[in-house]
């Protein structure tokens, strides 16, 4: 067979075991594409409400993103893949094994009999191991999660899964904290779901005692959710009225801000760097700071494709600006890493930067100033907010 023949008979292998059930999962790896820290994709069949679709993970160095498709686009994306980004794809299904090599315009294919599989499930709304299991709880029904029956509201699974993730994320970046009962300050906590999720879980499940403080500009959100608190009997989490610069972070063991707008991230950041608090971690939202010194000043010549269109300078100032405030951690002795802490369909801006005290201050600190002085530079921009208040 030529070629493009090979591409076929795995596709259309694929599409067989897809409609018979027998499909375990297609990988596809050696990708040489376009795409920056993309490894591999994996493949499998789901069952949701609109039917059965491809699943495909998409697997970077530090996150994965899954998106689903029908048939044609699957069939379509695959094609243009095998074709021309990845070297390799492995097919598993219960009753045989493909491997698909491609080395320049030379491609081959193997197939391999096996015996005693059983399909996956295809099932994406199966119950799943959450940290929060048990939904008849003051807090949930308080926030509007749960009904008076006790059960998570159709509306809010999303948010339901939302602070169930969260809460995965969270909880083993506190339980590495030191002290047997460690201060959380969470800055800009609104109504107050992941403090809520967080000390039910630690305290009730992990059996971790910690104190909990949200901090909030909106009176009434702070008294609902002291009320709230109270009704719980969760004696350790407490509201408080106020700016972020205003509140005395002194004691703080962990600084969170999630979906902090602007340079209220920063104000956040540099809480908890004064405090000397051991994990910060920020979810940023806006970066408008950073955009409006890109526009008025001059960028390296070189990045004018990239800034050209408004949508492309957004995208570069929220990337800029969340490098610098990474690397201003590294600066005052944090070891950092951000990564997508949940999926874009249900928010756009869903970046964590967590940061953890590791004692490497003064470290390689003229390297580190060293590139903040280039990347301004090189995107036209006098000073980071967050500079100025570290006094940079």
């Amino acid at each position: 067979m030529n070629a493009p023949d090979r591409i076929e008979e795995l596709l259309t292998a694929t599409t067989d075991a897809f409609q018979s059930g027998s499909l375990i999962r297609l990988k596809l790896g050696g990708y040489h594409g376009t795409e920056p820290e993309l490894k591999s994709v994996e493949v499998k069949k789901i069952a949701v409400k609109g039917g059965e679709k491809y699943s495909f993970t998409y697997k970077y160095k530090t996150r994965d993103t899954i998106k689903n498709y029908v048939e044609p686009e699957a069939l379509a994306l695959l094609r243009e893949g095998l074709k021309h980004e990845f070297r390799s794809a492995q097919l598993a299904t219960t009753e045989f094994d493909m491997l698909f090599e491609r080395n320049g315009q030379k491609q081959r294919l193997k197939r391999t009999e096996v015996q005693g599989r059983e399909a996956p499930s295809t099932d994406h709304n199966r119950a799943k191991n959450r940290p929060l299991t048990e939904t008849d709880k003051p807090w949930l029904k308080a926030l509007g999660i749960a009904g008076k029956n006790g059960a998570v509201r159709h509306d809010a699974q999303d948010k339901f899964r939302q602070i169930n993730k969260m809460v995965e994320i969270f909880a083993p970046l506190i339980a590495a904290i030191k002290p047997e009962r460690p201060l959380i300050v969470d800055m800009g906590a609104g109504k107050g779901y992941l403090d809520f999720a967080l000390y039910d879980y630690l305290t009730t499940i992990a059996k971790r005692p910690v104190r909990i403080i949200g901090v909030e500009m909106r009176a009434q959100l702070v008294s609902d959710g002291n009320a709230t608190a109270k009704a719980s009997g969760f004696e350790g989490l407490s509201f408080q009225a106020g700016t972020i610069m205003d509140f005395d972070a002194s004691g703080a063991d962990a600084v969170i801000a999630l979906h902090a707008c602007d340079t209220a991230t920063d104000d956040a950041i540099f809480k908890g760097i004064s405090a000397g608090a051991s994990l910060i971690a920020v979810a940023p939202c806006c970066h408008k700071q950073t955009r409006r010194q890109m526009e008025a000043g001059q960028p390296d010549a070189r990045l004018e494709p990239l800034l050209r269109h408004g949508i492309f300078v957004e995208r570069q100032a929220e990337m800029v600006t969340d490098t610098l405030r990474a690397l201003l951690l590294e600066l005052n002795g944090y070891k950092t890493k951000v990564f997508e802490f949940v999926s874009d369909a249900h928010t756009p801006k869903n970046n964590l930067i967590v940061a953890e005290k590791d004692g490497r201050m003064g470290r390689d600190r003229d390297a580190v100033l060293k590139q903040i002085t280039e990347i301004k530079s090189m995107f036209g921009i006098e000073q980071h907010y967050l500079e100025g208040l570290l006094g940079l």
